[in-house]
């Protein structure tokens, strides 16, 4: 019997963290915004970070710094990196960062640009 006990003591130690690391990644897909709507209503998303998926359109940088372009199917949306890197064309990304409005980026100027705060993950 004992034997029992603690095949389900380690059984509960395996599950419980599973359902968790589950539960953490639903919530983390839930919290993504739509590209359309921040560019519908880029105010309401200035002044906290906001989370896009989607699939680089068009890239450049240098150094570790540069711009892309992100699609998510809603809208486009230029994402500006500084210290994070640059995906290439067709990579499909989740970005983190502010959005800012009215910005000008090598003699181009874009009506609203999400400014990365954290490092892009791959989707």
């Amino acid at each position: 019997m004992l034997y029992f006990t603690n095949h389900a003591v380690r059984a509960r130690g395996f599950i419980a963290p599973f359902f968790l690391f589950a539960f953490a990644l639903l919530l983390a897909s839930c919290t993504q915004t739509k590209i359309s709507a921040i560019n519908s209503d880029p105010a309401r998303y200035s002044a906290k970070d906001v989370t896009v998926a989607g699939q680089v359109i068009t890239s450049f940088g240098l150094q570790n710094q540069g711009a892309f372009e992100l699609d998510d199917g809603t809208g486009r949306l230029w994402v500006w990196s500084a210290g994070f890197g640059v995906p290439g064309q067709g990579a499909r990304v989740v970005v983190t960062g502010r959005v800012r409005a009215g910005v000008a980026i090598g003699g181009r100027f874009f009506a609203n640009v999400l400014r990365e705060t954290a490092p892009h993950k791959t989707a």
